[in-house]
């Protein structure tokens, strides 16, 4: 698994409509990532090809025209999947409130991360 910058794209499962885009820095076992309402933070573990973790999503700007995915709550995320080589296909549940919501996220591997510091200011 490369440390880097990735697309994800998600689409919710049993038959609920709902999808979400936005961007993720995987580096080190470490998640954060984000789109125009939600940000996430959590950990990941990848052993060979198969990834697991979870995440926190919570929303950072309301929407007034659209539908928030987690209707703006603090929302747990696990999830498993498999890399492919610059591309990782999860599945997960999300717990919102009482309720679990299955998904599948599609993520791409756009950038590598350097281990340069950034120029001093």
């Amino acid at each position: 698994m490369k440390n880097g910058l990735y697309s994800i794209h998600v689409h919710l499962g049993d038959g609920r409509t709902g999808k979400g885009s936005g961007v993720l820095v995987l580096r080190d076992g470490r998640i954060l990532g984000g789109d125009s309402f939600l940000h996430y933070v959590g950990s990941y573990e990848a052993r060979g090809e198969t990834l697991y973790g979870e995440v926190v999503v919570n929303q950072h700007t309301p929407s007034t025209s659209q539908f928030p995915l987690f209707g703006g709550r603090q929302v747990g995320i696990g999830f498993s999947g498999t890399d492919s080589g610059g591309r990782i296909v999860l599945d997960g549940t999300a717990l919102v409130g009482r309720e679990s919501m299955i998904f599948r996220a599609s993520l791409m591997f756009l950038a590598a991360l350097e281990d340069t510091d950034p120029p001093a200011a």
